[in-house]
């Protein structure tokens, strides 16, 4: 089954390809330069700091919606052990078996592909069984600290949550916009709150997963427009799912993270940000959310922090 014509069309209007240099491999992160870092330093004020990660545990968000993904495993290999000999300093070690975004985590520009290519025109063959990604993984991303903007679409709809078929549109992110009263730039990283974070924190990750709001297929153009670094939300599937055009599974991925080279996050925990911002009104923060740069991995584990 191919790809629409809509989504072709869009890709055409949002492509980046070849926009850094045919051997960029880190898309709109290029967007974060010395004045945007400045700048974001500038936000803060009252120095409260807000963490925007849901804890690595055992009975964490990942439901088997998704084959493959799976919820830390965590084991003990030492415990108190007397590593130099009896009355010597003890250790203990941990070890963990885990999907790289089985929680807060950002995807990597090779998380997805279409018509057999990733970010920049390249083969989605380079991805391989033993190499992982050879261009554009995870570990290649720069460090990661600019303004954050939280885009707080539920506030702004006057609901704690978005129900679970509304699909984010960049009308929603202009009122979003609005009500934070600040306008999004070039460099800057968007943190989309939906509230279905609400759903998985009062202990249905099953209702959590499906269905979900999420952005829509017009949004890559929005964010393409402002030049945007990275977007983040606060939903396990990023995209509105079941998706609002029939068949399209994974459209807002491909745009984003194929078309555009822009790194996406998923199930970050905006609950606490959306009632600082609303408390301080003010929705733009230093935003340090640097991914670990596990080389070849299509994305991975982050503990994002917004500094106020």
């Amino acid at each position: 089954m191919s790809l629409p014509d809509e989504f072709h069309e869009i890709a055409e209007r949002v492509n980046n390809w070849g926009r850094w240099g045919a051997d960029d491999e880190i898309g709109t992160l290029n967007l974060i330069d010395g004045s945007v870092v400045r700048d974001a330093a500038a936000t803060v004020r009252s120095g409260l700091r807000v963490p925007l990660a849901l804890p690595l545990q055992q009975d964490g968000v990942q439901s088997g919606l998704v084959p493959g993904r799976i919820n830390p495993l965590h084991t003990m290999v030492q415990i108190n052990q007397e590593l130099f000999g009896p009355g010597t300093v003890a250790t203990s070690d941990d070890s963990a078996v885990l999907s790289l975004q089985t929680a807060t985590h950002w995807d990597a520009l090779t998380h997805v592909s279409h018509s057999g290519r990733i970010y920049n025109g390249r083969p989605a063959g380079t991805i391989t069984a033993h190499e992982g990604a050879r261009f554009s993984g995870i570990g290649t991303v720069p460090p990661l600290v600019s303004r954050g903007v939280l885009l707080d679409v539920a506030r702004a709809r006057g609901v704690d949550r978005l129900p679970g078929d509304h699909a984010v549109t960049p009308e929603d992110l202009d009122a979003a916009e609005d009500l934070a009263g600040v306008r999004v730039r070039s460099g800057d990283v968007v943190l989309v709150r939906t509230g279905q974070m609400r759903v998985y924190l009062g202990g249905d990750r099953q209702a959590y997963a499906y269905p979900s709001p999420g952005l829509s297929i017009r949004t890559p153009e929005w964010f393409r427009a402002r030049d945007v670094a990275a977007v983040a939300n606060d939903t396990l599937t990023f995209e509105i799912f079941p998706p609002e055009i029939e068949d399209l599974w994974l459209g807002v991925h491909a745009l984003d993270l194929v078309e555009m080279g822009m790194l996406q996050g998923q199930n970050w925990n905006l609950e606490a940000l959306s009632t600082a911002c609303a408390e301080e009104r003010r929705y733009a923060f230093l935003l340090s959310a640097m991914p670990e740069p596990f080389v070849g991995a299509t994305g991975t584990p982050v503990a994002p922090v917004a500094v106020l």
